[in-house]
């Protein structure tokens, strides 16, 4: 008898979650069901693909080489599906999707609320992780895209360019170089005390490159490990910040903080959207990418894309460049 793809999609839940017991609940099977599978594909296979620890079931060196095989075979069949049975006349369906923090805190809530308006049958699932998360979980075909701020290493990975995002300086309205228009390098680093990302964040790194030699002067009172407790800390006073822009919109729109570029020194960093090189794209994947790619080029700004008071503006500039499009097909 062939090997099965029910074999091979129990054999990867029981790899995952090391239990029988635990494979079951997540597959909807009984736990004798699972174990008979399991079993007759050992058979198959002629040998066993797990090492037996009390009630956990190990990958052994046979299993571990097995399991990204069945990984892909099991997202390839999941792409035939969604390429053969896909609605011909909707967007519709379910994404599954992730981003790192900014992207996911700041811009794609909004960018889901306004396209999940527009096609009541699409669904649009997001987890926040950083970077490197993102292309793990894309490259193992667990979710269909992600929105990133990082470099890509998965030679499987995919990775085009969607905009730039500028790291700024921000300030309490109330602070001494709140009067100044830009930041200047060296001497306005020696007038504040800095609230920093906690290390290993990107936003820290990419700051810390760009200050080169200018770094050593930083006098760091205190590292916070999320974007809106340093807002928070900035406001009340503590001291000064680098983040992004597209992270201080709405502050510094409402006159809560101020924003300096720094002078003379590139704060660019490119964001970019990944997916497997293997992924085939579907009609709701298609639309949705569109859709985030008219959001960069509407022409009001990357500062637009996390600011809510923006959104109606975003759509009747969609909704005029797809009904011209629509009626250009038409002639």
């Amino acid at each position: 008898m062939a090997v099965t793809l029910r074999q091979i999609e129990i054999f990867i839940a029981v790899a995952e979650t090391t239990q029988v017991t635990k494979a079951s609940k997540k597959l909807f099977l009984t736990q004798s069901a699972v174990s008979m599978a399991l079993g007759e594909l050992e058979n198959q296979l002629d040998g066993a693909l797990f090492d037996r620890h009390g009630r956990s079931l190990l990958l052994n060196d046979r299993g571990r080489y097995l399991l990204p095989m069945a990984k892909d075979i099991v997202s390839r069949v999941l792409n035939v599906e969604a390429m053969l049975t896909e609605k011909r006349h909707a967007v519709a369906g379910t994404l599954h999707i992730i981003a790192s923090s900014t992207i996911g805190n700041y811009v794609l809530p909004f960018l889901i609320s306004a396209f999940s308006r527009m096609h009541s049958e699409a669904r649009i699932n997001m987890d926040v992780a950083n970077t490197e998360q993102a292309e793990t979980l894309v490259s193992q075909g667990k979710r269909d895209m992600g929105f990133v701020e990082g470099t890509i290493t998965s030679d499987v990975i995919r990775q085009v360019p969607w905009f730039k995002d500028e790291l700024v300086v921000i300030l309490n309205k109330n602070h001494p170089l709140a009067t100044k228009d830009s930041f200047q390098l060296p001497h306005d680093l020696n007038k504040t005390q800095w609230v920093m990302r906690e290390k290993g964040s990107g936003t820290d790194q990419i700051f810390q490159v760009k200050l080169g030699k200018h770094a050593s002067l930083l006098n760091i009172v205190t590292r916070l490990g999320h974007t809106e407790a340093i807002k928070k800390a900035v406001e009340s006073g503590l001291g000064i910040a680098c983040l992004s822009n597209l992270t201080v919109c709405r502050e510094t729109e409402q006159g809560w903080l101020k924003s300096l570029v720094i002078k003379d020194v590139d704060m660019e960093r490119q964001l970019s959207i990944i997916q497997h090189h293997d992924k085939v794209t579907t009609r709701l994947m298609d639309e949705f990418l569109s859709f985030c790619e008219i959001m960069t080029e509407c022409g009001l700004g990357r500062e637009c894309l996390s600011s809510p008071w923006k959104l109606k503006e975003l759509l009747m500039e969609y909704d005029r460049v797809s009904g011209g499009e629509e009626t250009g097909n038409k002639k």
